[in-house]
Formats: C-alpha cells, sequence, structure tokens
C-alpha cells in the first residue's frame, strides 16, 4: 500500500508541476528593485498628439459672457447654426465636439479653420487663446478630447476597444480596462502599434522594467494598440494541445483526491 501511495503522490507532484507557472516575470516592475522605498521616476506628461478623427470638446470663458457666446458650439446650436459630428453618427447619440479632419484642421467659429495635427491639447489650447485676444479679454480656453480609443488585444482577459474620459492613461491603467493580463501573458515583451507621423510603429514594452515610468511607451497616445503575446509555456502548450494545460490541472487534482483517500483508508 505505502508503494501505491508513494507512486501516486509522484504522479501528483508532477500533475502540479506541469499545471503551475513559474513566479519569474509574473510580477511588473520586479527588475532592478533593490528598496522598497525606493522612489520611482515619472515620465513627464506631454499629452497626446491630435490626429485626425479626434472629437474635441473646446469650451471658451470670458468676463463678457455675451462677448464668449459666439465662440462656444453649444451657444451656436441654440442659435441654429450647424455643429459638427462624426459622419456616421448623429448629434442625438454623440457628444458636441469639433472633429479634426482628415488633413488635420478644424473649423472654429469665427476664427475659421485652424490646423491641429501633431500638437498637444495645451499647445492648441495657447494658440487659441493667444487668437482670442483679438476679440475678448483676458479669454481662457478649456479642451478635452471625447473619443480617446485604446485597442487592448491578446493575452488579456477582456479584449477591445476602450474609450477614456481622459487622455492620460498609463500602460497599466490600459491594461487595467481589459482586466489585467492572463496568467499565460508575455510580460516581457508586449507590443506596442502606435501611429506617428504618418506611419505606424512598433515598440516593445517590458512591463516588469521599473524604469517602464519613466518610458515614452508609459503614457498611451490616441489609437494605440497594446498586443500581449502568449508566453513560450503557453505556446508551447497551445502548439502541441490546445487541452494539455487544461488536462493537467484535472489530472493533478484526480491524483491529488486518489492519494488523499489511499491515505485515509490505510
Amino acid at each position: 500500500m505505502t508503494k501505491i501511495k508513494n507512486i501516486f503522490l509522484a504522479a501528483t507532484l508532477i500533475g502540479m508541476a506541469f499545471s503551475c507557472k513559474p513566479k519569474e516575470n509574473m510580477v511588473y516592475m520586479e527588475k532592478q528593485t533593490t528598496e522598497l522605498d525606493q522612489e520611482v521616476k515619472q515620465a513627464v506628461f506631454e499629452g497626446s498628439h491630435l490626429q485626425a478623427g479626434d472629437l474635441l470638446d473646446i469650451k471658451v470663458t470670458a468676463f463678457d459672457d455675451n462677448a464668449v457666446r459666439p465662440f462656444n458650439l453649444h451657444s451656436m446650436n441654440q442659435s441654429g447654426n450647424m455643429i459638427e459630428t462624426p459622419s456616421n453618427q448623429t448629434p442625438q447619440n454623440n457628444p458636441q465636439g469639433y472633429l479634426v479632419s482628415n488633413d488635420g484642421f478644424i473649423i472654429f467659429p469665427v476664427l475659421g479653420k485652424i490646423q491641429v495635427q501633431n500638437r498637444t491639447m495645451s499647445q492648441l489650447r495657447d494658440d487659441l487663446e493667444h487668437r482670442l485676444l483679438e476679440y475678448l479679454t483676458d479669454p481662457l480656453v478649456s479642451i478635452r478630447q471625447l473619443n480617446f480609443n485604446i485597442t487592448i488585444l491578446g493575452e488579456v482577459n477582456k479584449p477591445g476597444q476602450y474609450t477614456s474620459p481622459s487622455d492620460k492613461v498609463t500602460v497599466f491603467q490600459a491594461l487595467g480596462m481589459a482586466g489585467d493580463m492572463t496568467p499565460g501573458g508575455e510580460r516581457t515583451k508586449v507590443k506596442l502599434l502606435r501611429h506617428e507621423n504618418g506611419t505606424d510603429k512598433t515598440y516593445m514594452v517590458d512591463l516588469t522594467d521599473k524604469n517602464i515610468t519613466s518610458s515614452p511607451y508609459y503614457y498611451m497616445q490616441q489609437n494605440d494598440v497594446l498586443y500581449v503575446e502568449p508566453d513560450k509555456n503557453s505556446q508551447i502548450a497551445a502548439n502541441a494541445n490546445p487541452n494539455r494545460n487544461l488536462w493537467f490541472q484535472i489530472g493533478g487534482a484526480a491524483l491529488g483526491v486518489i492519494s488523499l483517500i489511499i491515505g485515509l483508508t490505510r
């Protein structure tokens, strides 16, 4: 009986070994960390660079409310003038905003056509405030992006496209939107697809490196795509048998129960 029990115990351990994943590379920002209270360098947030298809909420305020009315879409809508909306949506189901055209411009009340592509919202705000000085005293401009989109694919729990109410989104917050990585996700080589200067570029991001917080890829840009590849163990298991890990887990659990029964009935 002892010999049989030992065989089952050995089989159980083997099953558990195959069904468990090593802790290595499972922890975010684990590399190069020597102290718990070590200072983490923070990337400078410059804001997302505007591009075609962005929908912007721009509000102008000044001391004279009547003087500022012609510069706000809401006031224009009340007076019966047309507002801009994406071609595939209607004003009823889409917030009012300035849609950046394919050639990178918006049409702003009174000021006319303004180039915004590849500029940050703070740069656009400063430009508008400067232009408005011709018409208003001490104008203040606030800008908010209404359709900041990020796509997360691969080894995450909820892949898909997500819209954030803010353009200040870190790579970890983006993964949080998708329910975090699965245990089989490769944390050291996450692909980031980003549109820059008219071309699509691909970068590799190591989320186990604490220096990610000072990386230019720490903050997401409009229409970024994150792709989490499966790690080597997951790739091997998927190529050999898509259900291999599941069967190892079931087998390990079954052997454990059998071993327990033998031990209790000995």
